[in-house]
């Protein structure tokens, strides 16, 4: 275990944080330009009509993604802890629980996901000129969903550990080959959204190939044989204790993103779905270093508690904020003055630039907040206090997003600006409710009960 793990619980604060967070940052670097080459090869070798139909498809994939990305936090999550606490044993349970689980909510889904794919498509208020390009784009991604999940499954577990390292390599190299994919099977062959799909899960299958062969020449906890699936039910428990309500979180806000996207097609058609499509790449980029700061804070939060050491915890989650507000705050300030610039790196299209810039310039003011709340549910994750940060992403979501989001852009006539400015009120409201949270020193209590080992 030695050449897996590493033990977030000692050393220098600032020194162990960052050591840990730069291969995560980096990874999440790699991970958003994956998304985004996908997007920039359909803006410039497919057109608009294919162009809003990965982001529409791409859109159900993203939501199936941060449901089981959520349900891995719980790994995460209580692999640390048990590292922390010294609990081998517990280690070995929750990993092959979770992996075993895994692989049974792939099947699932892709089976389910594959009778429904139309239906779902047609809620979302998908374009008829691009409707044909979604569905093949959402086909392929869900019969290779099993990969998507497995890599994302395998990096929890590994960050959990405190290696940020290997998934970073890993995905770089399916970075690459998906690039490489793109040039062949998009600019070349002009597959449109089939052949940025297939390019997309072929990537993942080779991301999670090296994850596997990694695990298993450095003895891992799980062979990968047909025997070593099983699931122990109390590790089950509190995986999905700590998992189901951040898998749910994910869901909703995904489901609140799918709204959204409904919403836009009613108010500018496909190429303002091209439009806000490219500019949710863009912020997947731009929230990169924020997310990956957040999930390093959660990740070392999670030993830290399980070791005993809040004061290293909350000294995480400040030099995380405060990394993050000097990112975000610049990329805010990148976007008030160059949002056609930003846009034109997508796409060609004048009316898919001017929407695009449109919704930008208003959702920019997420980026004065986003860090500050990301930064702290790292911590209160870390700690297991997954319930709170499940209701307060509901808060955000469903009754504060897409309400403000229909009530400025279709009530008021405001358009894509007022669809924009639903994410900073939403945020400034549930940021509200967390600094009231912190105010009772309910967070300082460890959710996760068990002896050290």
């Amino acid at each position: 275990m030695k050449t897996i793990g590493n033990d977030l619980s000692e050393g220098k604060v600032l020194t162990k944080l960052i050591l840990f967070a730069l291969p995560f940052l980096a990874s999440n670097f790699v991970q958003s330009l994956y998304n985004i080459v996908d997007m920039l090869f359909m803006g410039h070798f497919a057109g608009t009509d294919s162009m809003a139909g990965v982001n529409i498809g791409g859109q159900v994939t993203f939501i199936l993604t941060t449901v089981i990305i959520g349900l891995c936090m719980g790994g995460t999550v209580l692999v640390g802890q048990y590292m922390g606490a010294k609990n081998q044993e517990n280690v070995k349970k929750v990993i092959t629980t979770l992996i075993t689980l895994l692989v049974i909510l792939s099947f699932a889904v892709t089976v389910i996901m594959l009778f429904l794919r139309k239906p779902v498509l047609r809620l979302l208020q998908t374009p008829p000129e691009a409707f044909a390009e979604a569905e093949r784009y959402l086909t392929v991604t869900v019969i290779g969903i099993i990969f998507i999940f497995g890599y994302n499954a395998f990096a929890a577990i590994l960050r959990g550990m405190g290696n940020s390292k290997q998934p970073f390599y890993f995905i770089t190299i399916a970075c690459v080959v998906n690039i490489i994919l793109n040039f062949i099977f998009v600019a070349w062959l002009k597959w449109g959204a089939f052949g940025a799909a297939f390019t997309t899960v072929v990537s993942q299958a080779l991301s999670v190939f090296l994850c596997i062969r990694y695990m298993v020449k450095n003895n891992f906890h799980f062979d990968f044989k047909l025997r070593s699936y099983k699931i122990h039910g109390e590790q089950l428990k509190l995986i999905l204790k700590i998992g189901l309500p951040t898998c749910i979180q994910n869901s909703i806000v995904g489901i609140s993103f799918a709204f959204i996207t409904a919403i836009v097609n009613i108010v500018g058609g496909v190429t303002a779905s091209a439009g806000v499509g490219a500019v949710g790449k863009f912020n997947g980029f731009a929230f990169m270093p924020i997310q990956a700061m957040s999930a390093s804070v959660s990740a070392m939060a999670a030993q830290n508690y399980g070791a005993g050491q809040l004061h290293r915890a909350v000294s995480a989650c400040k030099i995380g904020t405060i990394f993050s507000v000097i990112v975000s705050y610049a990329f805010f300030v990148l976007v008030m003055i160059v949002p056609e610039s930003i846009l034109r790196i997508f796409g060609s299209d004048p009316q898919m630039i001017y929407d695009g810039a449109v919704y930008l310039r208003s959702f920019a003011f997420d980026f004065l907040l986003i860090p500050i709340i990301f930064c702290i549910n790292g911590l209160l994750i870390g700690g297991g206090h997954t319930l709170f940060t499940l209701i307060t992403g509901m808060l955000s979501s469903v009754f504060l997003r897409v309400p403000a989001c229909y009530l400025l852009g279709v009530t008021f006539g405001w358009g894509l600006k007022g669809i924009g400015l639903g994410a900073p009120i939403a945020s400034a409201g549930v940021l509200l409710i967390i600094i009231g949270y912190l105010f009772t020193g309910k967070w300082k209590e460890n959710v996760i009960r068990h002896e050290r080992g």
